[in-house]
């Protein structure tokens, strides 16, 4: 894996071309890791993708059998609680299959740019598994209950279009030199934007509680109110 870092946004890229990106235990908790430190750091953005063609394969299953997850926080737990935690804007950028976790921690993403090529495949039951990445919830409010089920039960592949049509795809590229662009472009944007309000908008994207029109106002007052003190003035740079 490698983490770097350009004007506030940290791209992390899995690199194990070899095994089409398949994360290991050691991964996970390096992925863990690098989240965890941008947040820290203050990042925009973090930008997650993969080398040699593929997003991901998903959890190494040789891996994670000789080193099953123990305790209360082994770590493909902590990646998944950092990931649906963070508070920078999560940018995926896929190139390729993007299979089990692939699919599923892009229901945490805040952005998801893929190119034509791309595939997606929840195979988890087939496998004997569940889906996991709290995928069970997100999906079926993303797709509706029937699509979601049928994705999960028969693990089928789809590609990229489709994916763009479920909405789990933001917008997509011709190739990986268009999505590279597209990414930057994107990210510079972000990176670019008052950060306290970037980070206070994804917080109210992403809320479970205030779900009731009354109690979405209150949270959105609250929230405006403890940002009038740094708002930008027209005409002025927002970083």
């Amino acid at each position: 894996m490698r983490v770097t870092t350009d004007n506030d946004v940290v791209t992390v890229r899995l690199d194990r071309p070899a095994k089409r990106n398949a994360i290991t235990s050691a991964m996970y908790a390096a992925l863990a890791d690098a989240l965890t430190a941008a947040d820290r750091a203050g990042a925009a953005a973090v930008v997650l993708t993969g080398t040699g063609g593929a997003f991901t394969a998903g959890s190494d299953l040789q891996d994670m059998a000789a080193n099953p997850p123990v305790g209360d926080a082994p770590p493909p737990v902590r990646f998944l609680a950092a990931l649906s935690t963070l508070r920078a804007v999560l940018v995926a950028a896929i190139d390729g299959p993007a299979i089990g976790v692939g699919t599923t921690l892009l229901l945490h993403c805040d952005l998801v740019y893929a190119t034509q090529r791309s595939t997606f495949r929840l195979p988890f039951v087939p496998l004997g598994l569940v889906p996991e990445a709290a995928s069970t919830l997100l999906l079926p409010r993303l797709v509706g209950h029937q699509r979601a089920t049928e994705l999960m039960l028969f693990g089928d592949t789809f590609d990229a279009a489709e994916a763009r049509r479920m909405g789990l795809v933001t917008a997509l590229a011709q190739d990986a030199d268009e999505l590279a662009r597209l990414v930057a472009e994107r990210t510079s944007r972000i990176a670019a934007l008052p950060r306290a309000a970037v980070h206070a908008a994804k917080s109210l994207l992403v809320d479970d509680a205030a779900t009731t029109v009354s109690a979405r106002l209150d949270l959105d007052r609250r929230v405006l109110q403890g940002l009038l003190a740094t708002a930008v003035p027209p005409g002025h740079d927002p970083r």
